[in-house]
């Protein structure tokens, strides 16, 4: 029996309506519907889910962004044209089954026994052969022995005009045929427990209950209760943030148009969240220790919820999704970055915002306002610092420790990693009256990047699609950013330049010789103008820092003479900055700078810091004193009921797609004839004519008979 590709036909209805009934039952639909069903779900692989729209516009654009949402590409697995699929694709499969299943099984009874001789003739596998016993007892005889060797036997005893004959049917591997019951039914099982555990009962609540999206904000605790959803929900699947050292009974499921609130029927209380990292920094375990109270009994469950490991509690799955901040305490040291400020401290908490007002009162402009928005804590941050060069000596590469560095543990890698842990962070947003925003990454202790000069990372990026930027600032001997800060504000000051000019020029001309001190007295004084950015210094351009410098040699100075000229220009700029650092020092009160190679490091790092600072955006910057982490677990919480129907339908599956491919179909057949002695044979033998069929044309089934027929009827090609 073939298995038929077409549909079921209705003899009565409209013409549309037989047509319909046979697409629709039939196998090149069900074929078509889960090609579609594949291509969706690669989509839905490929493609983040559920991501903010914000993440899909700067990775897409506008225009295709809004393409996408509008086919809910980006929630593919709850769009209402995924969810129509799944129901066709169950229809059409079962309409599959319902017409074949029957045939299938009567197929599978029946021996066939019936052919005749003249039919058995006609099969590729066949051969004739003599017996010496009569048929009865030839029958008898093959019969058991295909028997013992696991072959289906059924005898049938036919009149001929000599006498009695007797066909032996035999059949083995029928699990063939159940294969494709099996694989076909594991279908609808799995695309069943997709729909039962997919959005399908949560939007029939939505439309027929009154359920609707909640799309504003505040509280839970303040959302009306027509967005939320019974405890008794029979399938949901929503995420649940718990901080450390509180509780919460109500998770999340975020629909395309909002958010549904998911009433639990106990709640979570976190205890302590535990992360292990490799040495990479990556993270390792993850781990919470929680207690469930159970609403109905009062009943405290303590236990502990890792990846891969979850928790089951009144047939809720808990789940160790992720983690995030749970609200750490953060103090902070506001730095400007322009003149005429002063350091302030400031303290806030992730997830909550400060308000900043340059100005007094009511006389603060509304573009002087400022709000800082906390948004991360990081306590390990492990960077790798090998600084590996590209080039590579062709005279120095060593075949047998390239090999090696490529074979053996899997954590062998040909680059090697001297990797670091450079301490805290924190990362904020600055966001104006207009509501535009940067984000800002600052370390919180100085990184040595390599030249052995510690530096302040203060990291700044326009949109989350862009790597952050880095301003380096050096630490001084204390470890602060004191010093360096000294040095800005001092380069703003003109009585402060004009100070240590004059300073400079006096140490660096001889004393006998004073219209050279002026002339570098002058140079020096236009050298700093340039570099603080003063306007009227730089020929009324505003650039600053050494960008303004470089500037005013290309405009001023002839092409053949410009490098001397910069060398020269540069080391006037040096030596300035260095007395200006040690007059902002005396009238600290603090004791002068004493040269040293390291000092030296320091300076060279400031000019390029103090150059770089003209660019950076933001009136200050902020500066990580001391935390308090709070740590936060997020749970997936999800009651799948077709979580045992999918699993039942992969087990189907694989027994159904092994047996198709796998166990071979054959059915044999051996004619007994009497012999009536006629040319020189001994009367009471029997003729023998047999034939195999197979429902694959294989080596391993032309092997097979050829070992049948030498057995059966002791015939050799």
């Amino acid at each position: 029996m073939s298995v038929s590709t077409e549909g079921i036909e209705v003899n009565s209805g409209s013409r549309v309506w037989r047509a319909a009934v046979e697409l629709l039952s039939s196998m090149r639909f069900s074929i078509s519907l889960l090609t579609v069903i594949c291509i969706a779900s690669v989509i839905g692989t490929v493609l983040k889910q559920h991501e903010p729209i914000n993440n899909y516009v700067n990775q897409f654009g506008p225009f295709w962004a809004d393409v996408f949402g509008r086919v809910s590409l980006y929630s593919v697995y709850s769009a209402w044209w995924f969810l129509l699929i799944l129901a066709f694709l169950v229809t059409s499969t079962s309409l599959c089954i319902a017409r074949n299943a029957p045939k299938i099984l009567v197929d599978l009874k029946a021996y066939k026994e019936n052919i005749r001789e003249q039919s058995l003739k006609a099969f590729g596998h066949r051969a004739e052969g003599h017996l010496a016993d009569v048929p009865e007892a030839a029958a008898q005889r093959l019969g058991n022995m295909l028997s013992e060797g696991g072959w289906k036997v059924k005898l049938q005893q036919r009149d001929t005009p000599s006498g009695a004959g007797w066909m032996i049917a035999a059949k083995a591997g029928a699990a063939n045929k159940l294969g494709y019951i099996a694989a076909h039914s594991a279908i609808v099982l799995v695309c069943l427990g997709g729909l039962l555990d997919g959005d399908l009962v949560v939007r029939a609540q939505m439309l027929f209950d009154g359920k609707t999206a909640f799309r504003g904000g505040g509280m839970i605790a303040d959302v009306a209760p027509e967005h939320r959803l019974s405890d008794r929900n029979p399938t949901f699947r929503g995420n649940l943030l718990v901080a450390e050292g509180a509780q919460s009974s109500t998770a999340i499921l975020n629909q395309s148009d909002g958010i549904l609130i998911q009433e639990l029927p106990f709640a979570i209380e976190l205890k302590k969240f535990v992360v292990e990292f490799y040495s990479t920094g990556m993270p390792k375990l993850f781990a919470s220790d929680i207690v469930i109270h159970d609403k109905e009994t009062g009943e405290a469950i303590p236990a502990r919820v890792e990846v891969n490991h979850p928790v089951r509690h009144k047939g809720v799955e808990i789940y160790q999704s992720s983690f995030d901040d749970g609200g750490s305490s953060l103090k902070l040291k506001a730095v400007p970055m322009r003149s005429g400020a002063q350091p302030f401290e400031l303290e806030g908490v992730v997830g909550g915002s400060s308000q900043l007002t340059r100005g007094t009162g009511d006389a603060g402009r509304p573009e002087d306002k400022l709000t800082v928005e906390y948004t991360g804590l990081r306590v390990i941050n492990v960077e790798n610092f090998s600084g590996n060069g590209t080039g590579v000596d062709v005279r120095k590469v060593d075949l047998k420790d390239a090999i090696q560095s490529r074979m053996g543990a899997a954590n062998k890698t040909a680059t090697k990693k001297e990797l670091r842990n450079v301490g805290p962070s924190v990362t904020y947003k600055l966001r104006d009256s207009a509501g535009q925003a940067r984000e800002y990454h600052n370390y919180m202790l100085p990184v040595d990047t390599g030249d052995g000069i510690p530096v302040f990372l203060m990291g700044i990026r326009d949109t989350p699609s862009e790597p952050y930027r880095y301003l380096r600032v050096p630490a001084d001997d204390q470890g602060s950013t004191d010093e360096f800060m000294r040095m800005k504000a001092a380069l703003m000051e003109s009585g402060i330049r004009k100070l240590a000019i004059d300073r400079y020029a006096a140490k660096a001309v001889d004393p006998s010789r004073p219209e050279l001190a002026q002339q570098l007295a002058a140079s020096a004084s236009r050298a700093l103008a340039l570099f603080a950015g003063d306007v009227a210094g730089n020929g009324g351009k505003s650039a600053a820092g050494l960008q303004a410098v470089a500037d005013f040699i290309e405009g001023n100075v002839p092409e053949a003479e410009r490098p001397k000229a910069g060398e020269v220009l540069i080391r006037i700029l040096n030596g300035s900055l260095f007395e200006l650092a040690q007059t902002a020092r005396e009238r600290a009160g603090l004791p002068p700078l004493a040269p040293s190679e390291k000092l030296q490091g320091f300076m060279t790092q400031a000019v390029i810091a103090l150059s770089d600072a003209n660019a950076y955006p933001a009136p200050l910057t902020l500066q990580l004193t001391d935390f308090k982490q709070v740590q936060a677990s997020v749970f997936q919480v999800a009651r799948a009921p077709g979580k045992n129907v999918v699993y039942l339908g992969c087990l189907l599956l694989i027994l159904g797609v092994f047996a198709m491919l796998y166990v071979r179909e054959r059915r044999l057949w051996i004619w007994l004839a009497p012999q009536a002695g006629d040319g020189g044979a001994e009367p009471g033998g029997s003729n023998a004519t047999m034939a195999l069929s197979s429902n694959r044309k294989t080596m391993d089934g032309d092997r097979e008979f050829e070992k049948l027929k030498l057995k059966l009827i002791g015939v050799k090609d």
